[in-house]
């Protein structure tokens, strides 16, 4: 069978499955540039064809052209899931990518904001208008809660009820986490402000967060938001100001703060402890200095005792 139609059949599957748009698009890109290899330079057409060593090959061309280990752990497993379906639907009885280990990461620390820059980014918009106040709310709401671009973008009316905010994270999986008077107080302004400026309009979407015309914002749009309150406060040039710096800021503040690992752990949506850890790598040593002093074992237990 040609690998292309295969590819989109498992396309198909993905959009079935309800993966989210940016993993379908990522599936597709990726096992394109693959397929499109294997036709230019080993003449390979289809699925029953392909070896172990061609797409060795396909990775060592890669690698000649200076990918990084992390692009290259991408594609393996943008590689592997198209193969799981091809053996899955009988197409082809061996997968051929299983012989193929994953490249060994660098794991460089990741900076992040300080408590002075966040609260900068935090009042980096005003309340003066509705996309001000909509991306000042976006921004607190990143910093606050550790929320996923992706995540904040299909968050809808009912996504909040009093002091929570239910999440539907990766793999369409619920949490809930809790909203701080802080946030609180900018989402009764910001919704003040959204029924304001729509209140002429004719909207026919339920999505929380609104561009100006009505339509839910894209991670693009979040991103963007980010970068430009990065640029309002001078930010340094070795930080991204990111959505996903923001979750690394906030899971240092909680741990800073006194939350254990695993109860972050669920707060962020983490299928595993090892990702909240890596999270938490570039922590400072002062940091964990005063962290075990506030939690010495005797001095809390002289306090309980008093």
């Amino acid at each position: 069978m040609l690998l292309r139609a295969v590819l989109n059949e498992f396309i198909y599957e993905c959009k079935i499955r309800n993966l989210t748009q940016q993993t379908v698009k990522g599936y597709y890109n990726g096992n394109n540039l693959m397929i499109q290899w294997l036709n230019d330079n080993r003449s390979i057409k289809d699925i029953e064809q392909v070896k172990t060593a061609d797409l060795k090959a396909y990775i060592f061309y890669k690698l000649d052209n200076n990918a990084k280990d992390t692009y290259i752990n991408g594609i393996i497993k943008q590689m592997r899931a198209f193969f799981k379906y091809a053996v899955d639907n009988e197409y082809i009885a061996k997968n051929p990518i299983l012989n193929i280990k994953w490249a060994r990461e660098s794991k460089p620390l990741i900076k992040t904001f300080t408590d002075k820059q966040a609260k900068q980014l935090s009042d980096a918009f005003t309340n003066t208008n509705y996309i001000e106040s909509r991306n000042k709310t976006i921004v607190i709401m990143l910093l606050d809660t550790g929320i996923r671009a992706n995540e904040l973008c299909i968050l809808s009316d009912n996504s909040i009820s009093g002091n929570v905010l239910t999440i539907f994270g990766k793999g369409n999986k619920e949490r809930q986490v809790g909203i701080s008077p802080l946030l609180q107080k900018q989402l009764m302004v910001y919704t003040r402000m959204k029924r304001m400026y729509f209140e002429d309009k004719i909207i026919h979407n339920d999505s929380f967060f609104l561009s100006r015309t009505g339509q839910k914002c894209t991670v693009n749009t979040i991103e963007n938001i980010m970068t430009k309150s990065g640029k309002r406060i001078g930010i340094d040039d070795n930080i991204r100001c990111s959505p996903h710096t923001c979750r690394h800021f906030y899971a240092q503040t909680m741990v800073k703060n006194g939350i254990d690992i695993y109860s972050l752990s669920r707060l962020l949506g983490h299928g595993n402890i090892s990702i909240t850890q890596r999270y938490l790598e570039s922590m400072l040593d002062k940091d964990i200095v005063t962290r075990s002093i506030m939690t010495s074992p005797l001095m809390n237990i002289e306090k309980s005792q008093n």
